[in-house]
């Protein structure tokens, strides 16, 4: 994965202007987080997510990023947590082992259908 390291709080607008982004929240100490981040990683496959900018938010490093998420998207803080957006829109979340390759893939198809 291209992942983006998502660092500060600048970035959240440039998040909201990308056609399709994903944001995945990670706490380093937790064993949940580390294996929902293996499994994602895992099944990931470049050639179907060319267009989609991927951030990596480290929780544990900038808690802050994560309340403005919450903030800005209206998503409740998990961790872990994956949030797909769309034009700056919340289009699909999930957290723990809810997080599914599949369905975030099958997000992504549709809303390039309806776009």
């Amino acid at each position: 994965m291209n992942w983006i390291k998502l660092e500060n709080l600048a970035q959240l607008a440039e998040i909201k202007q990308k056609p399709l982004a994903i944001i995945f929240k990670h706490s380093t100490r937790c064993s949940i987080s580390s294996a929902a981040l293996d499994k994602l990683q895992r099944n990931w496959k470049q050639d179907e997510m060319q267009d989609v900018a991927v951030y990596f938010l480290d929780l544990l490093r900038f808690r802050e990023i994560s309340n403005q998420i919450a903030g800005e998207f209206g998503v409740e803080h998990q961790s872990p947590q994956v949030i797909v957006l769309q034009s700056g829109k919340v289009i699909y979340h999930n957290s723990h082992f809810g997080i599914d390759y599949d369905e975030i893939r099958q997000v992504i198809a549709q809303s390039k259908v309806e776009a």
